[in-house]
């Protein structure tokens, strides 16, 4: 069986006067994220025109590695602030690698 790369874009838009709280939550994933197996890199950019929106690039080695990131207790004790902080939920695409 051939296991592929996973790249995953994820973005969120904070709402008005959240700005600088959904930034201090993100930052939180980063380093734990880093240390998980499975991932290749964890990178969260901002839009410098727009600094309420954010978005996430990451690689993981297979989609079981991202799977098991989901469920870890950093991205579980996000889940329950993004209502508050971000308009909607994070816009999340996943992407595999063919070439």
């Amino acid at each position: 069986m051939n296991i592929k790369a996973i790249t995953v874009v994820a973005t969120f838009q904070a709402k008005p006067g959240k700005e600088a709280e959904l930034r201090a939550a993100l930052i939180g994933l980063v380093a734990p994220t880093r240390k998980e197996a499975g991932c290749l890199n964890y990178d969260l950019h901002i839009l410098p025109e727009d600094p309420a929106k954010f978005l996430f690039h990451e690689n993981w080695t297979s989609k079981a590695h991202l799977d098991t990131h989901l469920q870890s207790a950093h991205i579980k004790a996000l889940l329950p602030c993004v209502p508050e902080l971000a308009v909607g939920m994070p816009d999340i695409k996943i992407w595999e690698q063919i070439a």
